[in-house]
């Protein structure tokens, strides 16, 4: 049984684990941002705009049956909602990332030399020149 949970502990601690556990919570927050501003922000803009905020109420009969083709309209609408704001913050992260990035490597590519590294570097040279 000791074993066992010193076999368990190992799996659970593994980086990959963990990172899938950080994964499926970051992703979960995610959807709930998202929702939030597909339902509250762009549907009823949506709404103002085309009148409705979705189609479910565009049916019609086909022979006893109804087919509710504004339902999967509406689905339609909703993914490419959806995707486009998914989009849009995952470029505007990305933008932010590399505004960061190149902000940060310029400071790393140029560092300015402390006292102690100048002289240093001259007495490197002088040596030089001895020898």
């Amino acid at each position: 049984m000791k074993e066992f949970w010193e076999e368990f502990k190992a799996f659970i601690m593994r980086g990959n684990v963990l990172d899938l556990a950080v994964a499926v919570i970051i992703g979960a927050a995610f959807k709930t941002v998202i929702d939030s501003m597909v339902n509250d922000i762009v549907t009823p803009i949506i709404g103002a705009i085309v009148g409705k905020p979705n189609f479910n109420g565009l049916t019609f009969k086909l022979g006893k049956g109804v087919v509710a083709y504004g339902s999967f309209l509406t689905n339609i609408a909703n993914f490419l909602i959806i995707a486009a704001a998914i989009f849009v913050m995952i470029k505007t992260f990305e933008r932010l990332q590399n505004l960061r990035k190149r902000d940060g490597t310029a400071e790393v590519e140029n560092p300015v030399p402390s006292d102690e590294a100048v002289l240093l570097t001259e007495i490197r040279d002088l040596l030089r020149e001895r020898a």
